[in-house]
């Protein structure tokens, strides 16, 4: 883990950054495994890259840009919404043809992707009447 290669690094021995973090050797030896196997408590690794004079860099870093998963999400929602939708009217001998219902798709997803609820599995939305309205 980073705590013992930085420590090893720094020449420190275990037991002179378990004097700086007043812990017992043992409890340094647990937390340089806890922290290699991924289960470290954050307060803990602050106080080990304290005394270490490191800082702590925690971050989230989304693997592609989010604005791209809204939009994905809000197309997944809305083509399972039109798709019921125009299952329905085909059920009526209404059925929209495939111009039509991409429109009424990327009217909905616009719509979806400003709505909380976006990420709720089976959500309808907050408005149920956005699934046909729109651009005709």
């Amino acid at each position: 883990g980073w705590i013992r290669a930085i420590r090893e690094a720094l020449g420190m021995r275990a037991e002179d950054l378990a004097r700086r973090m007043d812990v017992s050797q043992s409890s340094l030896t647990r937390l340089e495994r806890s922290e290699k196997s991924g289960r470290v408590r954050f307060d803990t690794l602050k106080r080990a890259a304290d005394a270490l004079e490191c800082e702590v860099v925690y971050a989230l870093v989304p693997r592609r840009p989010l604005e791209e998963m809204v939009q994905e999400q809000a197309r997944k929602r809305a083509l399972a919404r039109v798709g019921r939708t125009a299952h329905t009217m085909a059920l009526e001998d209404q059925a929209l043809v495939d111009a039509k219902l991409e429109e009424r798709v990327q009217f909905l997803a616009r719509y979806l992707a400003t709505r909380p609820g976006l990420w709720v599995e089976d959500s309808e939305g907050d408005d149920p009447s956005a699934t046909l309205s729109g651009a005709d």
